[in-house]
């Protein structure tokens, strides 16, 4: 990976082209490029469709939640999903995403109605046309903090995806825009940004060094380097946001295993993602200022996917609280977390919330995608869904 990087950046700095390209993503009168990807193989076969708003595609930064399969190149990471029943129902199998089947992000690559699934940044393939419908940073266990997910060995925390977004991606999409047929403006890319859980479940609540830190302190200072994140990507040429919410933390099972809960769920846990949340939303206000001609949209999962755990049957849902696929406890030596490789899974995945002991189902990301694309209710979206933020002027 680290010899991969280098050379294309080598490649880069022979070019003479400038880490900061915002300059460069103007239209091109004379060039050629087929962008077409089979989801089901991820081969080029044709002319690129046309994606709903204009959008060409995503950049995704985060952690296990929108993860593409970045940790899969991390040899000394522990936090991997590369094998089943991970992706036991999606098209090529076991591919790096934390549930059966496809995760928020592929989904809402559906609605976009993007020709491809957005690739993995740290996948060698990961260049040339390839890039052209968004790249995913994301990787597993890390965080807004560089010392999230540091019990997981190697992850890549947020402020080094956006920095292979300034320093491998942008120069190589520049690249590119001489072969394409249309301008390659960023304005045309959603920046969706999903990460801050695992600043508390694993940095916060485990760590010694916060244990004097309340926790309005801790998720002020967190929210604080978000922002300082989000302005920098905005500096880079990035304009649509979708910024979306930490899940109910104390609802998941990693977390109720062995511990007494309130209504199913740790109160104190859930009362710090409730607090980020409202944070979270709060930058979407404050950053407009802050970022001329952005747009951003706070989807609000917590409470999508709180509803589901309050009246499951009414969401189409049976079970709340079970994993689907087997897990090995802490005092089995597992971490109560990732399923077991070649573990059992059960055979009504659709009507299960959480697949593993942290992540949810790809029937619960349905709802999540879904309400992010279309949603009418502010309690959902906020403050308009993506759908209308792609559709409009800004």
């Amino acid at each position: 990976m680290a010899a991969n990087k280098s050379s294309r950046l080598g490649v880069v700095f022979l070019l003479g082209l400038p880490l900061l390209v915002l300059a460069c993503f103007f239209p091109c009168s004379s060039c050629h490029c087929d962008v077409s990807v089979n989801k089901n193989t991820g081969d080029h076969d044709g002319e690129a469709g046309v994606a709903s708003g204009g959008i060409k595609g995503m950049f995704v930064f985060g952690s296990s939640l929108v993860d593409n399969g970045n940790n899969n190149f991390l040899p000394d990471s522990l936090a991997k999903a590369d094998y089943l029943p991970y992706g036991i129902d999606f098209p090529i199998g076991p591919s790096g995403r934390f549930t059966n089947g496809k995760n928020v992000i592929d989904l809402l690559g559906d609605h976009l109605k993007l020709p491809s699934f957005v690739p993995a940044f740290a996948d060698p393939k990961t260049k040339g046309t390839k890039i052209l419908h968004g790249v995913n940073f994301a990787s597993g266990a890390s965080g807004i903090l560089d010392d999230t997910g540091s019990l997981a060995g190697h992850v890549i925390n947020l402020n080094q995806q956006i920095r292979n977004f300034e320093e491998v991606t942008l120069p190589e999409l520049e690249a590119e825009r001489g072969r394409c047929t249309t301008s390659l403006s960023l304005d045309d890319y959603l920046f969706v940004v999903g990460t801050g859980g695992n600043d508390y479940s694993f940095n916060y609540f485990l760590t010694t060094s916060t244990r004097n830190v309340t926790l309005e302190t801790f998720t002020a200072n967190l929210t604080a380097s978000l922002s300082t994140q989000l302005k920098k990507l905005h500096s880079l040429g990035a304009r649509k946001f979708v910024l979306m919410s930490i899940n109910p933390l104390g609802c998941s099972p990693v977390v109720r295993m062995g511990r007494p809960t309130h209504n199913g769920c740790m109160q104190k846990m859930n009362r710090a993602a409730h607090l980020f949340n409202t944070h979270l939303k709060s930058l979407v206000d404050g950053m407009r200022a802050e970022m001329p001609r952005s747009a951003l949209v706070f989807v609000n999962s917590y409470k999508i996917i709180r509803d589901i755990i309050k009246n499951p049957i009414s969401k189409g849902f049976k079970d709340a609280s079970t994993t689907c696929c087997e897990v090995a406890s802490i005092n089995e030596g597992g971490n109560g977390i990732l399923c077991k490789k070649g573990g059992q899974v059960c055979g009504n995945r659709s009507s299960l919330v959480f697949f593993d002991g942290l992540h949810p189902t790809e029937a619960v990301n349905v709802q999540i995608a879904t309400k992010a694309f279309a949603s009418s209710l502010k309690t959902e979206v906020y403050p308009t869904n993506i759908e209308q933020m792609t559709t409009r002027n800004m």
